[in-house]
């Protein structure tokens, strides 16, 4: 019984002391937590966006050709069939079926146009037929009756004048009415001859309507001008061209071939950071896909004019980004993580934005661990940290948060403070001269403006 209660009371102490030992080590694990170091070195200004990556260059699947040539128009064509976005195609594989239903009602309505100038044009031949035949018997039956006039007037030689007289005339009528009918004959011919070139001509033209026609709706299935992969172009507002969609012949792309060796990475700026962004800054990469891995690029090109992104009320700017080398796992559509390296300080001292506070009167300060309030000069801010210009040193250890009794800590660095409201002014005076230049600068705050409020939010 003894030995038993020895055993339970050795196990009970043991457990105690592991208790306070495991407490102890977690009170040190959390009190580590409460400071960081001030650090020193190179101090980076990002602007961090998230992109979208594209082919640089890529061949474009279109529709048929002469959807608006001079003979017809077509409207919006819909997509009838497309192969899966990332199919792996070959040159002269099939693609995509476009929608045939309001071009085959089209085309019926040409080809009974052209069937109803086949039928005119052969009615104009047959009737051309009959009235030039009827002209012909005319003129045979004139040609008779002038040769009797003749034979009358010669068998009149000898009858009294008056009778001789008659039949010069019956001769004269009879010649002229030969001529007359002749006349009229050459001219029905040239008229039916123009007046059947004429159904012809528009029977040519009305054929080669319907053939071109033909040629054009047999091009509604869609096949690949070359090897590569299918993706599926994007509209204007945003959307991907899919079944359903329509093309145009203003837009008669149904798909890409991108070409996968060069890629960009398409991305929008805010109106607040655009203006740090520049043509060949450097950019850091990630694609959400393999986290694991990472690229670098250079900024090509920076958008002079916002728009405004479906669903959005704020104005971005467009920002292409090229990708350094090639990857083979790299695929139009992936979402990247852009860090656009605007500025770079070299060899300078910055700490967390956590551990910056600030007095009544704005004027910044930090907790250090030997039970001071130290004031600081600050710099340029990036989403984390920011630099201090005077006040600090490396090595120093801050408080992360307000400590207990902190209130009490001494304050040091006073004479600092006509140097940080001397810069205040400065500044404010700036921002009135550029604000009275432009009327709508300054309506935003910039990334100090901003660090500005982050502290006045955590002041004691």
């Amino acid at each position: 019984m003894k030995k038993t209660i020895i055993i339970t009371s050795i196990i009970v102490a043991v457990a105690i002391i592991a208790m306070i030992v495991i407490s102890k080590l977690g009170g040190k694990d959390d009190l580590s937590k409460l400071f960081t170091d001030v650090q020193k070195g190179d101090f980076e200004i990002v602007v961090t966006t998230t992109g979208e990556l594209q082919a640089e260059v890529s061949l474009d699947i279109k529709g048929p050709e002469g959807l608006m040539s001079r003979n017809m128009r077509f409207g919006g064509i819909k997509i009838q069939d497309l192969v899966p976005e990332g199919t792996e195609v070959k040159k002269g594989d099939y693609v995509a079926t476009l929608d045939r239903s309001s071009v085959d009602n089209t085309l019926k309505d040409e080809l009974d146009r052209q069937e109803l100038l086949e039928t005119e044009l052969l009615k104009k031949q047959i009737d051309t037929t009959i009235s030039l035949g009827n002209l012909r018997d005319d003129l045979v039956n004139l040609k008779f009756n002038l040769e009797e006039a003749q034979i009358t007037l010669e068998q009149s030689v000898y009858e009294p004048p008056t009778t001789i007289r008659q039949a010069k005339i019956s001769l004269e009528k009879a010649q002229r009415a030969y001529e007359q009918t002749q006349s009229n004959y050459t001219l029905k011919v040239q008229q039916a001859r123009a007046d059947i070139k004429d159904t012809q001509l528009q029977l040519t033209k009305q054929r080669r309507k319907v053939a071109e026609m033909q040629d054009i709706i047999a091009k509604f299935v869609v096949m690949a001008p070359a090897d590569g992969m299918v993706i599926y172009k994007r509209e204007w507002g945003g959307a991907k061209r899919k079944v359903g969609s329509e093309i145009s012949p203003w837009d008669p792309v149904v798909a890409t071939l991108p070409d996968l060796t060069s890629m960009i990475s398409k991305t929008y700026v805010n109106e607040i950071d655009v203006s740090k962004v520049k043509t060949g800054q450097e950019v850091r990469l990630t694609v959400d896909a393999f986290p694991e891995k990472s690229y670098t690029g250079v900024v090509t090109s920076v958008a002079n004019i916002g728009e405004q992104l479906p669903n959005t009320d704020a104005k971005v700017f467009e920002v292409i980004t090229k990708v350094d080398g090639s990857d083979p796992i790299l695929r139009p559509s992936m979402t990247t993580g852009n860090k656009i390296i605007t500025q770079t300080f070299k060899d300078v001292i910055y700490i967390p934005l956590e551990t910056v506070f600030a007095t009544a009167d704005s004027i910044p300060f930090v907790y250090k661990k030997d039970g001071t309030r130290q004031v600081v000069v600050l710099g340029e801010s990036n989403e984390n940290d920011v630099i201090v210009e005077q006040g600090l040193s490396k090595g120093d250890r801050l408080y992360l948060s307000i400590p207990e009794g902190g209130e009490k800590f001494k304050l040091r660095g006073e004479d600092l403070i006509p140097v940080i409201k001397e810069r205040k002014k400065i500044k404010a005076e700036e921002e009135k001269r550029t604000q009275n230049a432009n009327p709508r600068a300054g309506m935003r705050p910039d990334t100090a403006a901003r660090r500005q409020v982050f502290i006045r939010n955590r002041q004691d």
